[in-house]
């Protein structure tokens, strides 16, 4: 499966998860294992979708080879939610799945805010973030996490190559042991530090 197509299925699982977000669930502090080297704290929950909003709305211009400066650097801050978060949160994920299913050349330069990548690359990062946050989020409000097989498989194929990689430079966690047998997706969470259900 193409990086694009793997962006779309974990983008809309995301958007998912956020339109199941009760509305007595925005204000909630989330688990600590939510928090970052650069965040301690845990955040609150609408703070992390509209963080998610923000890195989504960078998605046509980083796929489009512009620069944060050609753009402006402060284009996305500030609340992108509003008073309908799910459904601001829907129309941002709308634009950047049209601009995946544009893509035609993954060799070609994405300027991110911490170097220059190929398309491939920028995918690599953006889809297993989005898909994991996605699992992670819906644990986090008690629903079930909705990632399909093939957005696992998807995942899987971009992470597993490259995990210890990234897990030396802090992306994951340390590996969480899992019988070899057992489902993909708890492989997956397992490979990228987190313990299955």
């Amino acid at each position: 499966m193409r990086e694009p197509e793997v962006f779309e299925l974990a983008d809309r699982a995301m958007a998912r998860v956020v339109a199941r977000i009760a509305p007595d669930q925005w204000d909630m502090v989330l688990p600590a294992s939510f928090a970052t080297t650069a965040r301690p704290a845990p955040p609150v929950l609408r703070e992390l979708i509209n963080y998610h909003a923000y890195d989504d709305a960078w998605v046509p211009d980083m796929l489009a080879g512009r620069t944060m400066a050609e753009v402006g650097e402060n284009r996305y801050d500030g609340d992108l939610l509003g008073n309908d978060p799910a459904g601001s949160f829907e129309a941002i994920v709308q634009r950047a799945c049209a601009a995946a299913a544009a893509v035609t050349d993954l060799d070609a330069v994405a300027h991110l805010s911490f170097g220059d990548y190929t398309v491939r690359e920028y995918f690599w990062q953006i889809n297993s973030f989005r898909a994991l946050r996605a699992h992670d989020i819906a644990r986090a409000i008690g629903a079930e996490p909705d990632l399909p097989e093939a957005l696992v498989q998807g995942v899987w194929d971009e992470v597993s190559p490259h995990a210890e990689e990234w897990r030396q430079i802090g992306v994951f966690g340390a590996a969480v042991s899992v019988p070899p047998d057992a489902p993909l997706l708890d492989r997956l969470l397992g490979l990228t530090g987190r313990a299955p259900r």
